[in-house]
C-alpha cells in the first residue's frame, strides 16, 4: 500500500481547488473586456447588433463569474485549515493583498456587475456602459492583488522578520507592488486573459457562423473582434513570457534551469524542441533538435548569457539552507514549459489565419471548424503556465524563507484530506457539468433582439381644433 504524506495530500487538495479555479478566472476577466468593447461599439455607433452580442456575451460573462466565485471562496479556507504554518508565519504580509482584494475589486466587480445586469434600459447608456467597464477593472484589479500575494511567494520583498515573534511582517507595500515578478507576472496573467476570452468569443461565433442560422452575420461582427485581438495579444504576450522568464531567471534560477531540464551549467546554452527521458532521476536526457543559443536568450537576454544547472544549483541551497533535496519536479517544468509555448503560438497561427480569412468567415468551412475545436487550447495553456510557476518555486511555498513541508497543518488528519479531496472532487465534478450545460445551452442562443429602437422617433406636432 502507497502512503501519502499529509502535506502531499494537501498540496494535491489545493492544486485541485486552485487549477479548477484559474479555469474561470481568466474567461472572466477577458469577457468582461470584450464585452465593455462591444457595449463600447453600442454607444458609438448606435448599431443593434453590438447591443445584441452584449447582451449575448454578458450573459455568459455572468454564469462565468456565479460559477467562479463559489471554487474561488474555498481557498480562502484552505489557507487557514491545511496550511496554519504558513498563515502563522506570513500571515501578515500575504493577508494584506487578499484583504484588499476582498474590500476593494471584489465589491466593485460584483456591484457593477449586478447594476450592468438589472441596469438595462433603466440607467442611462453612458452610465450603463460606465458599469461594464468597472466590472473589468474590478476583475483586473481582483487579479492584481491576488497576483501580488502569490508574487511575494516566488520573491518575498517589503517584509521584515519580527524579533520576537519570528514572523514574517510587512514593512513596505509599495515594494509588493512594485517588484518586478508582480508586474510582469500581472502582465502576463491579464494578456493570457484576453487571449481566452478571444478565444471562447471566436469559437462561439464561428458555430453561429457556421450552423448559417439568421442571426450568423450578427456573430462576424464578434468574431472579427476576437481575431483583431487574437494575434496581436498573443504574440505580445509571448514575449512578456519570455521577459517574465528573464526575470525569475535571476530570482529563482532553479526554476528556470528544471524548465530546461539542465543538469549542468551552461555557457552558452541550447533550448532543446523536445526531449527523451528527464527527470529528477535522469541527468543525461537525449535532447531532440536542440537550437543553439536560444536558452542563454530566453533565460538571461543574453546571446552567450550563462544558465546555472541543477546540480550546482542543488549543491548552493544546501550549503545555504541546509541538507535536502531543492530540485523540482523536473519533468513537469520542462513540459509545462513547452506546453505553454507551443500552443501559444498555435494561438498565432490561428488569429493570422482568421484575419486573412475574415472577409470570407461565413465561407471559411475548414476555419470555423478549427476556430470551434480550439476553445480548449487557452486553458490547457493557462493550467500549463501556473504549473510552471507553482511546481517551480518547490519545495518552498515562500522562496527561500519557508519550505512546504514547514507550512502545513501538523493537526489535520490523512483521512480528514482524504474524505475532503474526495468531496471537493466529487462537487468539483457536478459543479463543471453545471456550469459547461449552461455555458453550451447560452451559447448555442440566439442573441436577444433590441426591445426598443436605438434613435428616439421624431416627435410628430398634433393638430387642435
Amino acid at each position: 500500500m502507497i502512503e501519502i504524506a499529509p502535506v502531499d495530500l494537501a498540496r494535491v487538495q489545493f492544486a485541485t481547488t486552485s487549477i479548477y479555479h484559474f479555469l474561470f478566472v481568466p474567461l472572466t476577466i477577458g469577457l468582461a473586456f470584450l464585452t465593455a468593447v462591444l457595449q463600447t461599439r453600442w454607444h458609438r455607433t448606435g448599431q443593434g447588433e453590438y447591443r445584441r452580442l452584449t447582451r449575448f456575451f454578458g450573459t455568459l460573462l455572468v454564469i462565468n463569474i456565479a460559477v467562479g466565485v463559489v471554487t474561488g471562496l474555498v481557498q480562502e479556507f484552505q489557507f487557514g485549515m491545511n496550511w496554519s504554518g504558513y498563515a502563522r508565519f506570513v500571515g501578515d504580509v500575504f493577508g494584506a493583498p487578499l484583504a484588499m482584494e476582498s474590500l476593494a475589486a471584489f465589491f466593485l466587480e460584483s456591484t457593477f456587475l449586478g447594476l450592468w445586469w438589472f441596469g438595462w434600459d433603466r440607467l442611462s447608456r453612458r452610465v450603463h456602459l460606465a458599469t461594464i467597464w468597472a466590472v473589468a477593472v474590478g476583475s483586473a484589479l481582483s487579479a492584481a492583488f491576488i497576483m501580488a500575494a502569490n508574487s511575494w511567494m516566488q520573491h518575498p520583498v517589503g517584509y521584515a522578520i519580527a524579533p520576537g515573534t519570528g514572523r514574517a511582517q510587512l514593512t513596505d507595500i509599495a515594494a509588493v507592488l512594485t517588484s518586478p515578478v508582480f508586474l510582469r507576472s500581472l502582465l502576463h496573467v491579464l494578456l493570457a486573459s484576453v487571449i481566452t476570452g478571444a478565444v471562447v468569443m471566436l469559437a462561439v461565433s464561428a458555430w453561429h457562423l457556421r450552423r448559417r442560422s439568421a442571426s450568423a452575420p450578427v456573430f462576424t461582427r464578434s468574431a472579427t473582434l476576437a481575431l483583431a485581438v487574437l494575434a496581436p495579444v498573443t504574440a505580445v504576450n509571448l514575449l512578456v513570457g519570455s521577459e517574465l522568464g528573464v526575470t525569475e531567471g535571476e530570482f529563482q534560477p532553479m526554476k528556470i534551469a528544471a524548465a530546461e531540464a539542465q543538469w549542468t551549467t551552461c555557457q552558452p546554452c541550447s533550448f532543446s524542441l523536445f526531449q527523451i527521458g528527464g527527470g529528477n532521476d535522469d541527468h543525461d536526457p537525449d535532447k531532440v533538435i536542440q537550437v543553439p543559443h536560444l536558452l542563454s536568450l530566453l533565460a538571461t537576454n543574453s546571446w552567450n548569457g550563462q544558465v546555472q544547472g541543477l546540480d550546482e544549483l542543488q549543491a548552493q541551497y544546501s550549503a545555504q539552507y541546509g541538507p535536502g533535496d531543492y530540485v523540482p519536479n523536473v519533468f513537469v517544468q520542462y513540459w509545462s514549459m513547452r506546453v505553454m509555448a507551443y500552443l501559444g503560438s498555435l494561438l498565432v497561427v490561428l488569429g493570422l489565419w482568421g484575419l486573412w480569412r475574415r472577409k470570407r468567415l461565413e465561407t471559411s468551412r475548414w476555419f470555423l471548424r478549427v476556430a470551434i475545436w480550439a476553445v480548449p487550447i487557452p486553458f490547457v495553456v493557462n493550467t500549463a503556465g501556473w504549473l510552471l510557476t507553482e511546481n517551480g518555486r518547490q519545495p518552498w511555498i515562500v522562496q527561500g524563507l519557508q519550505l512546504t513541508r514547514d507550512a502545513s497543518s501538523p493537526s489535520v488528519s490523512t483521512t480528514a484530506l482524504v474524505v475532503s479531496l474526495v468531496v471537493f472532487l466529487l462537487l468539483y465534478g457536478l459543479l463543471a457539468v453545471v456550469a459547461w450545460s449552461l455555458m453550451l445551452r447560452f451559447a448555442r442562443r440566439d442573441p436577444p433582439d433590441a426591445p426598443v429602437p436605438d434613435v428616439e422617433p421624431a416627435r410628430v406636432p398634433v393638430a387642435t381644433y
